[in-house]
């Protein structure tokens, strides 16, 4: 702790006392310096000569392009929408580790409370909750094509783009746009644009060492125009090797991206691009609140690294908890320009994903079920004592999925007419087979292959849960953008209809076997954009939109050594409905970007995700909360470079009310009039950049208010705050090497011990009296330990 003390300290005096003191080398004389003129007149002596550049702000050329005008250090930029919009530029991406995935990198924005559980970003076990609002009600987009989970509607971030990729993040907390082809996104929608290719043949590669011998490897080659066929494009690869901070395991991450345009013509364009991904990553144990406070971080609350002689003791064993996961998303957005006046647009999208999430358990050799029938005669389990056997069982998820959005859009001297459609379909399958383990411990086969899992006397695989799901989306939208008062009115009114059916068939043996939903959504909106000078803008909008329950809440599934129903499968499950308002002011001005918004919720059956234990395995699922009402108030402000230096500050207040009881044992949990859970009353986020071309730093700090895990009230975790830093120098080009840099990050740089959030909130912690007398059992939250202190070097070039 003192060497961390001492580390921080000298940190803050070179970034506090030095950085003004270094020489600062003119690059108005380098072909790859640019300009913009947001800043006033600049000066700039070097070796007795001055260079005077009037009305620009010089931008620096890196490996990862121009950089160093962007006001906050790219956590804000000037905005036009008539709703919430915040976004992070490569400014800021391309000064935090290059292990960060989106949620990362959107934890300084207003309104976004990011729950990790490494330092890293490489674990998926993260979640993010903006508004109060979880994260499967909010969208994922990537260019077009959508990455919510079909199964249960979150976003699991860490398995798409490397961050060198990343041009810009957008997140939008109030409401996605009419044509976004997304369903569940009360919470808003998160857009991610990857960076175009280059013009010329080069590329770009990083090689990356940290804290836990976590090692990161990364290239990317760009073609440059291909010939004279006007298509040019890039393609990435990067692996991600190291150790779990805490407990045992380790990660492995392989991962392509790619993307291919092609211009010509009157604004026409076809982009074909995507990601192939494939990881193996070792689970961290989700502790409750009392395993927190006895054991902390410690071995109390991680997975075992002791194989026991007596294999039964191994149900905790860590190579029993080893995620698996490949997937291939691919998209083809184009843009046609028909006449002058008509326009058409189209996103076909495939995606493709296989994993699993395991867990260790014991089965009994005889009496034996499946599904709701015991199995005759004995079934074998290698390694088995005494007629049990230990055996990694695996929530095993396929999917295939496709879609495309089809829109026309024509353009009047006041309107632009937009008219669309949203067809997506979905073909997914889950299973929880059962795997043998070795004398050592390693299961037989992690991904799950048929021809290692235990099998019945007649052939069938023994399963816990085997289901088929197809679910297919149908939406119609159309909406007009009008303009008035030579351009600074601006009203968007719209409507988009959804029908969404969802049909599941239930293979195990048992009373249910078909179950599903269908759900027809009006969705109207009206939004509004005054600018009413240069630099003043206010906005208003009305938005509607809607959640559906999770894939799991419709199947029953089912314990194999006794038969009983683990999970009882839902029927008639209501449809979250929200009604949301926002009224905002934005201040484009000559030093500094700024904006407010106040935003106020109305839902019914609200949808709390949640994840369930079912056999050993932790399931995605939600809770119906009934009713809720929200309201509150974003900022943001960020100073454009002055003196090199770019401060930022967001901030959120929340307020967040229950309206009804919980229905919960035949009887209503008397949560009326109770916060809502995963939604922390203030949020503050500060951060500060510096930039003169060669030297850089980065430093920002995360406050999160305490937050509530159950329904009731009667749980939760405290408020706290972590700061990260990044300190780094760009060196001239040389040789083939240009604009080399060499960074360190330093991440949670204070080694904060703390609960970074909710895992599985529940509906009371203690026993609690119903309103009709009945004693409703509490039953204990689980929650993400926040990832403790790392530091990572990364060089990197173009070239």
């Amino acid at each position: 702790m003192t060497l961390r003390v001492s580390l921080l300290i000298r940190v803050s005096f070179v970034i506090t006392f030095l950085l003004p003191c270094i020489e600062e080398k003119s690059w108005a004389q380098d072909s790859d310096v640019s300009t913009s003129s947001s800043e006033p007149q600049v000066k700039d002596q070097t070796d007795g000569e001055h260079i005077t550049v009037t009305g620009k702000t010089p931008r620096y050329k890196t490996a990862y392009g121009y950089t160093g005008d962007q006001a906050g250090g790219g956590l804000i930029k000037p905005e036009t929408a008539d709703k919430s919009v915040s976004n992070i530029s490569q400014n800021y991406i391309q000064m935090q580790a290059p292990t960060s995935n989106a949620f990362n990198l959107l934890s300084m924005l207003p309104g976004a409370n990011v729950s990790t559980s490494d330092p890293y970003g490489i674990s998926p076990q993260n979640d993010i909750t903006v508004r109060g609002m979880t994260g499967d009600s909010i969208g994922y987009v990537m260019e077009g094509m959508p990455l919510n989970d079909v199964s249960d509607g979150l976003g699991y971030l860490s398995q798409f783009i490397d961050s060198e990729n990343i041009q810009n993040i957008s997140l939008a907390q109030g409401a996605p746009d009419l044509d976004s082809p997304v369903y569940n996104a009360a919470g808003g929608v998160v857009n991610l644009k990857l960076r175009d290719p280059a013009d010329k043949f080069g590329g770009m590669m990083d090689l990356s060492y940290g804290s836990h011998h976590t090692g990161r490897a990364f290239m990317r080659i760009d073609t440059g125009e291909i010939g004279k066929t006007g298509i040019k494009g890039f393609i990435s690869y990067s692996y991600t090797g190291g150790n779990n901070w805490r407990g045992p395991g380790y990660d492995h991450r392989n991962h392509v991206d790619f993307k291919f345009t092609k211009e010509w013509g009157n604004d026409n364009h076809v982009t074909f691009f995507g990601d192939w991904n494939r990881t193996l990553t070792s689970s961290y144990y989700t502790p409750t609140k009392s395993e927190w406070i006895s054991e902390g971080a410690g071995n109390g609350n991680n997975y075992s690294g002791t194989w026991y002689k007596d294999r039964l003791e191994n149900t905790n064993y860590w190579k029993l908890f080893q995620q698996t996961f490949q997937q291939v998303y691919v998209a083809a957005p184009g843009q046609f320009t028909l006449t002058d006046k008509l326009q058409f647009k189209v996103t076909p999208y495939f995606q493709y994903g296989y994993g699993n999430s395991p867990y260790g358990t014991v089965l009994n050799e005889n009496n034996l079920w499946q599904g709701n029938q015991p199995v005759d005669g004995k079934v074998t389990i290698p390694g088995a004592v005494d007629g049990s056997g230990l055996v990694m069982g695996g929530w095993y998820q396929r999917t295939y999925r496709s879609g495309f959005t089809p829109t026309l859009t024509y353009n009047l001297k006041h309107h632009q007419l937009l008219l669309g459609y949203w067809y997506d379909y979905s073909d997914d399958v889950i299973t929880q087979p059962f795997t043998a383990v070795s004398s050592n411990g390693k299961p037989w086969d992690l991904w799950g292959g048929s021809k290692n899992n235990i099998h019945l006397s007649n052939g069938q695989q023994l399963a816990a849960e085997n289901d088929h799901t197809i679910t297919q989306v149908n939406a119609i939208f159309l909406g007009d953008h009008m303009n008035f008062m030579d351009n600074k009115l601006f009203i968007d009114a719209g409507f988009k209809q959804v029908f969404f059916n969802r049909s599941g068939w239930n293979q195990m043996p048992g009373p249910q076997y078909r179950t599903g939903n269908n759900v027809s959504k009006p969705l109207p909106r009206i939004g509004m954009r005054y600018q009413f000078t240069k630099e003043h803008q206010i906005l208003a909008s009305v938005n509607t939109n809607f959640a559906v329950p999770h894939r799991s809440a419709l199947f029953d599934t089912y314990d194999p050594n006794s038969g009983e129903i683990v999970n009882s499968g839902a029927k008639n499950l209501k449809t979250e409905y929200s009604i949301e308002e926002e009224l905002g002011y934005r201040y484009n001005g000559p030093r500094f970007l700024g904006s407010i918004t106040f935003f106020n919720y109305n839902y019914t059956n609200r949808m709390i995700s949640t994840i369930l234990h079912q056999n050993g395995a932790w399931v995605g699922s939600s809770i119906n909360a009934g009713g809720q009402t929200s309201r509150g108030v974003d900022a943001e402000i960020g100073l454009k470079p002055w003196h090199h230096f770019s401060p930022y500050v967001s901030g959120e207040y929340l307020y967040t009310r229950m309206d009804n009881d919980l229905r919960t044992y035949g009887d209503l949990l008397p949560t009326k009039g109770k916060q809502a859970v995963r939604s922390p009353p203030w949020q503050f986020a500060v951060g500060l950049t510096y930039d003169n071309g060669h030297f850089f730093a980065n430093g920002n700090v995360k406050m999160v208010g305490k937050q509530y895990s159950t329904f009731m009230n009667d749980e939760s975790i405290g408020s706290f705050a972590t700061g990260n830093v990044a300190i780094g120098y760009r060196f001239d080009s040389y040789g083939f090497m240009q604009h080399p840099q060499i960074r360190m990050n330093f991440i949670n740089i204070t080694d904060q011990k703390y609960l970074s959030g909710v895992s599985s909130p529940t509906g009371n912690a203690r026993t609690t009296t119903g309103k009709y007398g009945t004693s409703i059992p509490g039953s204990s939250p689980n929650y993400y330990i926040g990832g403790g202190f790392a530091t990572m070097l990364t060089m990197t070039t173009a070239f």
